[in-house]
Formats: structure tokens, C-alpha cells, sequence
């Protein structure tokens, strides 16, 4: 007994007609006839008497259709509410800890006027965890630094990640061009904690050169690197994209693009994952804020 032949019977037991079911049900009527009489069979009744015109139920036919009928209206209720209940996700995305509170801030602002109702759940993670996730399916989407050297995963580059000099205002190093990274291993450094790929960037290039340096803060948050720069303890370097036009009033930063490499930041997703509508929507919003911020067409 199939959910279709059920579907067959109810439908022509209500319009008291094989081709009005037939219609309603967008099939064709030997096809609806035909789930009928296969019911029939599997039940060993006869469901309607077919010589009277319109087809009437027989007292089977109306005792299975007492039976049958909450049957279909429970099941179309779940799958109603089943759909309501994925449009309202949840959406599970993961970034790195200096995409988060810049990048991602911005693309969660326009998905929540957009999309009030859909619950987001983001995670902080170093991109070998995002990259595990996305693996394991334990989220829909991941977006990190260097989408661009992904090869058994979807990558999407939506921005550039250009690494920057970042120093209080009035620092000397704001003062003269950078001729070498070396100059940046002469002051304390103040860092995010490892692992994190625009440290090991730095630290390799540092390491080449031969050049001793000391790092006297590791912190986990850009924003509180920030802060103790601005107090004079030391400099760093970090993605230009976590300076916010404010923090310009305390300190001051410079390109390193000529030393470190500008990576092609984006979305990153597991081939052959079905994403609910609800992701789909957030990545749409996501390209859709981000090339328009970084001037990416």
C-alpha cells in the first residue's frame, strides 16, 4: 500500500470522480484508476460502486476513508510544518576569529533585515577546524582567509585579505616607507595566538631573514590587539579588513601587500552538500555584501 494509491482513493472519494481526483492531483485518469483498483486488490474490497454515475463509496470504501483520511491530513501537516520549520534554519556558518567581528558582522547585519526569523548559529574557529567541519558536515558553510587553495572542497573568492602594519598613531614606522619586513622584528610584537595563518605568514618570512623578534602578547581577539597597541605597548600585523574607520583616530597602519601575500578570502562549501533554502539565501546575502564592500565584479 502506497501513500499515492491513499492519496488516489481520498481525492476521488471527496469529488465522487476519477478525472476531477485525477485533476486535482495533476495525474492522469487511468493512472488515478489504476492506484484505485491496485488498492482494492491489496485490501481485498471493493471501495466504489462503479455503476452508479457519479461513482458512489460502498460501505468499505467510506469506513477506510474514516481511516485513511486523518492519515493524509496528519501527514500534510508534517510536511507543512516541516517546511516552516527548515525555513527557519538553523544556518550554521564558521569563520576565523579576525573574520568574525568585521566581514561576517557586516553580511549577518543585511541577512537579519532581510531574514528576521531564521536562526543563525556561528561559530570562531582557525581554518584547519573550518575546514574539518565542513568535512564532517557539521556546518553549512565555512569562510576563511585563503579560499582560493582549497582543492577537494567548494571555494567562492568574495574579498581580498590584505595583511597591514598596525601601529599607534604617530609611531615612526608610519612616518617612513617600509623597505623590508625586517624593521617590523626591531619592536615588541603584539600577536594573535597561534594558529593563526597571518602569524605563520609572518613568523616564516622573519625566520627566512634570519631576524630575532619578540612577541610579548598573544591574544585571541583582533579587537583587544588593537586596544594594546593603541596604548603604545607594541605593533602588529592583521588583515586590513578588522580596521574600522574609527580605530584611525588611535592608530595608523601600512600596506605590507608587497611583503605578504594577498590572499582571495571566501566562502567555502562540501561538493555534493544539499544546502537548505535558508543557507542558500545566507550565501546569496553573503556575495551580494561582499563584493559590493570590496569592489569585486
Amino acid at each position: 500500500m502506497e501513500l499515492r494509491e491513499l492519496k488516489s482513493f481520498v481525492m476521488t472519494a471527496r469529488y465522487n470522480s476519477v478525472s476531477k481526483a485525477a485533476e486535482e492531483l495533476g495525474l492522469g485518469q487511468p493512472t488515478v484508476t489504476t492506484h484505485i483498483k491496485k488498492l482494492e486488490k491489496e485490501l481485498s474490497m471493493v471501495l466504489f460502486d462503479r455503476v452508479t454515475r457519479p461513482i458512489r463509496m460502498t460501505l468499505w470504501g467510506k469506513t477506510i476513508l474514516e481511516l485513511v483520511e486523518p492519515l493524509l491530513d496528519g501527514i500534510e501537516m508534517l510536511a507543512v510544518r516541516t517546511s516552516e520549520a527548515e525555513e527557519r534554519g538553523p544556518v550554521t556558518i564558521a569563520a576565523t576569529p579576525d573574520i568574525i567581528p568585521h566581514t561576517l558582522l557586516r553580511v549577518v547585519r543585511v541577512f537579519n533585515n532581510l531574514y528576521p526569523n531564521v536562526f543563525l548559529k556561528i561559530q570562531s574557529a582557525p581554518t584547519v577546524g573550518i575546514i574539518n567541519m565542513i568535512k564532517t558536515g557539521e556546518i553549512d558553510a565555512g569562510i576563511i582567509q585563503h579560499s582560493d587553495r582549497l582543492e577537494d572542497l567548494n571555494s567562492e573568492g568574495l574579498f581580498l585579505y590584505e595583511r597591514v602594519l598596525i601601529a599607534p598613531k604617530g609611531h615612526e614606522l608610519l612616518t617612513r616607507p617600509i623597505e623590508s619586513l625586517d624593521v617590523i622584528s626591531e619592536y615588541p610584537l603584539i600577536l594573535m595566538a597561534s594558529p593563526s595563518h597571518t602569524r605563520e605568514v609572518l613568523e616564516s618570512q622573519l625566520q627566512k631573514s634570519g631576524r630575532k623578534y619578540e612577541v610579548i602578547m598573544e591574544l585571541d581577539s583582533l579587537d583587544m590587539i588593537k586596544k594594546y597597541v593603541a596604548l603604545g605597548m607594541g605593533i602588529s600585523v592583521g588583515p586590513k579588513l578588522a580596521i574600522e574607520e574609527s580605530d584611525l583616530d588611535k592608530l595608523g597602519i601600512v600596506s605590507l601587500a608587497n611583503f605578504l601575500p594577498v590572499n582571495q578570502a571566501g566562502v567555502v562549501t562540501l561538493p555534493g552538500k544539499n544546502l537548505s533554502s535558508p543557507a542558500e539565501k545566507f550565501l546569496k546575502v553573503m556575495r551580494d555584501t561582499l563584493h559590493v564592500s570590496s569592489g569585486i565584479s
